[in-house]
């Protein structure tokens, strides 16, 4: 063994064993200095990346968001909103209870007689008739010659014919320009034909006969509902044939009837509406037509339907339906019945559900003594659906009828008017 090597190699060891506290921190040196370089270039890229995104684009949206600040009285306008909508509110509930707040054709009958003579009845009809007839005499309605008028016209003295032979195929040549003259002379006269008796109720108070005071009651209350549906149609005719001064003229040529059948009439003639009165709709069945606006009496609202008959100008069927449709001004009456002063209001109660349109044979029976011009005319027929508020007139109605107005249970989530079927009997809940 080489003793010389091995001292040299003694020597290097403990040279090394005495700097041996200086390797960790010559390590941690070498590897800083291996790390500074790679760190120096994220730190660049990093900075960019914050100036151009946090800087940059951040400052500009809080720059725009300076910009579109909320004012600090930003609350006042909320609050002004707030209340409009409470106003807007309390508004519809004004007009829901003013819409059926009209004025009654008797005072002392609702919700029970304050007289226990059947006169007051009686003086009900009269007002219904009376009010009937001036609401046509205002719309300047006539009728066709009737055959009494013919026959004075014509000079018939004496003999039984049909009708046919009585007016067409039996005639002179001059007592065909008789007839015609009477009848230009009739459509000149007026603005629109229709008779009163073509008014449902009409014929009905004409011919009363007292049965008992509940039944008088709730006779005077549905022909109450049907006397301001009539208006309503009156109001209507008035509004379309306002510029006319004859039926030539007129757009609206007949009122052929206001009723409440069951059913379409199933011919263009006229008829008596005797003894049909208004009924309310408990259920989408039981009304005229299904409906589809779904609505039935539910307790906020009364419903009704009913049939009104029109001949009509071609071009004049849409405005009829708008005008039929659209709001109506009424007195406002008291909470007692009474008429309070001046004050207006106005309604908007009427739909229409079901439409029917049929041309005009001018040479058939029914139309051979009416004459509407040179217009194309038509029949128009309508189904509709008539809205009654009831907190307009809810303290008025008779017990009777309240009894009557079964409210039916709707499912959960079913709104009102959507009964899935329908009700076979009648619900134990009464409205009292």
């Amino acid at each position: 063994m080489d003793i010389s090597r091995f001292k040299v190699v003694i020597r290097r060891l403990s040279v090394v064993r005495r700097h041996s506290s200086l390797f960790v921190p010559v390590l941690i040196g070498l590897v800083g200095v291996f790390l500074f370089i790679p760190a120096q270039l994220m730190s660049g890229k990093l900075k960019k990346q914050m100036s151009q995104e946090s800087v940059t684009n951040r400052g500009r949206q809080v720059t725009s968001l300076r910009q579109s600040a909320v004012s600090s009285d930003q609350w006042l306008v909320e609050h002004e909103r707030q209340q409009a909508y409470k106003n807007d509110a309390n508004q519809i509930m004004i007009l829901a209870e003013g819409l059926t707040k009209r004025p009654l054709l008797s005072e002392g009958i609702f919700p029970s007689p304050t007289d226990a003579s059947m006169s007051i009845f009686r003086q009900f009809g009269q007002r219904f008739r009376e009010g009937v007839n001036e609401m046509l005499k205002r719309v300047k309605a006539g009728e066709c010659p009737t055959e009494e008028e013919l026959k004075r016209s014509l000079g018939a003295v004496s003999g039984r014919r049909s009708r046919s032979s009585r007016f067409r195929g039996n005639l002179s040549g001059a007592d065909d320009e008789i007839r015609e003259a009477l009848c230009l002379s009739k459509a000149k006269a007026a603005s629109i034909y229709c008779s009163p008796l073509d008014m449902s109720g009409y014929e009905f108070w004409g011919e009363y006969q007292y049965a008992g005071t509940n039944e008088a009651v709730e006779d005077c209350w549905y022909y109450q509902l049907a006397y301001w549906i009539i208006e309503d149609i009156i109001d209507t005719i008035e509004s379309v044939n306002s510029s006319s001064n004859s039926v030539f003229e007129s757009p609206l040529k007949s009122l052929l009837g206001v009723d409440f059948h069951n059913a379409w009439m199933t011919t263009s003639s006229r008829g008596k509406t005797k003894g049909e009165k208004p009924k309310y709709v408990l259920t989408i069945y039981e009304g005229l037509a299904v409906p589809y606006t779904r609505r039935v009496c539910d307790g906020d609202i009364d419903v009704v339907h009913f049939n009104v008959r029109v001949v009509v100008a071609a071009d004049a069927v849409l405005q009829f339906t708008q005008q039929l449709c659209s709001a109506k001004e009424h007195i406002v009456r008291g909470s007692s019945g009474h008429i309070q002063g001046a004050k207006y209001a106005k309604h908007n109660q009427i739909t229409i559900l079901e439409t029917r349109i049929t041309a005009i044979d001018r040479e058939d029976e029914a139309h051979s003594l009416y004459r509407y011009g040179e217009d194309a005319v038509v029949e128009l027929s309508l189904i509709c659906e008539y809205v009654f508020s009831t907190k307009g007139y809810d303290e008025l109605k008779p017990v009777s009828i309240k009894k009557k107005q079964v409210v039916p249970t709707l499912p959960i989530g079913m709104g009102r008017g959507s009964q899935r079927a329908p009700v076979s009997t009648p619900s134990k809940k009464v409205m009292e």
